[in-house]
């Protein structure tokens, strides 16, 4: 079982040739920062606000995933538009929500 953390959760992270079941769970923040995963946020700016939201150090690492069975998604899902360049914490009128994807 693998965890990570990214910024959104694609078709293309499965092998789309065989039937997967997957569960989308909201999650609270303290979840994930607890967790124990790798980094797939591809984008600095939003790695430097989940980091600030987390309280924790989120590495920018941009690489594709595979995802199988039993392996963890956490989402950090930008609500408002695309973030500013340079941001590191939310601008007015803009939420962060972490979902939790699970490979059934």
């Amino acid at each position: 079982m693998n965890t990570y953390l990214g910024n959104a959760f694609s078709l293309q992270m499965l092998d789309t040739a065989v039937s997967t079941d997957i569960r989308v769970t909201p999650v609270d923040a303290s979840v994930v920062a607890n967790a124990n995963f790798t980094s797939v946020i591809g984008h600095p700016d939003t790695a430097a606000v989940v980091s600030n939201i987390l309280g924790k150090d989120v590495d920018c690492n941009r690489v594709s995933v595979s995802l199988s069975k039993d392996d963890i998604l956490y989402v950090a899902q930008v609500v408002g538009g695309r973030l500013p360049a340079g941001a590191t914490t939310l601008p007015d009128g803009f939420s962060l929500t972490f979902l939790k994807v699970t490979i059934l």
